[in-house]
């Protein structure tokens, strides 16, 4: 794409989002809805362009898609193990936190990834560690913390997100 029409759409996906939400909120392609529909899918994304940090690039589309069929097949999974243990009795329960470390880099590919443990009931991504500003930013060591409602072994788990979840997200964004 050629730098003066990046200029001018600095996001072409977000662009057309804004097209075609703002003609079927109004519901109606009349031609002052198609216009005000091209200035706001022109005018919000520039605006807007420098509140925006810099996202990873996704270098492996067919991966995304096959991430997002084993992230909605983890989950209905979970939802029924999670059944089956909140109907159990509860002293079986074993809750815990987990400190996964990571190699994963990137604002984006980390908030996925916490994202995706968050949506898998019986975990919830409390905290990356350690914290600072820029995820983008090379700190050392990093760990995801994660509390899981039951916990049988904990290293277990830890390679099953790293292989399930960040090795995937490593490689659709090359990080």
């Amino acid at each position: 794409m050629a730098s003066w029409t990046h200029k001018l759409i600095p996001t072409p996906a977000r662009s057309v989002m804004l097209f075609v939400v703002w003609l079927l909120l109004n519901n109606s392609v009349a031609p002052v809805h198609l216009l005000a529909a091209t200035i706001l899918a022109l005018a919000i994304p520039l605006i807007t362009a420098s509140f925006r940090d810099k996202q990873t690039p996704f270098i492996q589309w067919r991966l995304a898609f096959w991430y997002l069929l084993k992230v909605l097949g983890d989950i209905v999974l979970a939802n029924v193990q999670v059944i089956r243990i909140v109907l159990g009795p509860n002293r079986l329960l074993r809750p815990g936190f987990v400190m996964v470390p990571l190699e994963l880099r990137g604002a984006l590919p980390l908030s996925i990834l916490a994202c995706t443990v968050s949506l898998t009931p019986g975990t919830v991504s409390a905290e990356i560690l350690p914290y600072q500003h820029d995820p983008d930013e090379d700190v050392g060591e990093r760990f995801l913390l994660i509390h899981v409602l039951d916990l049988s072994d904990e290293a277990a788990l830890i390679q099953e997100i790293k292989q399930r979840y960040e090795q995937p997200l490593q490689e659709m964004f090359g990080c």
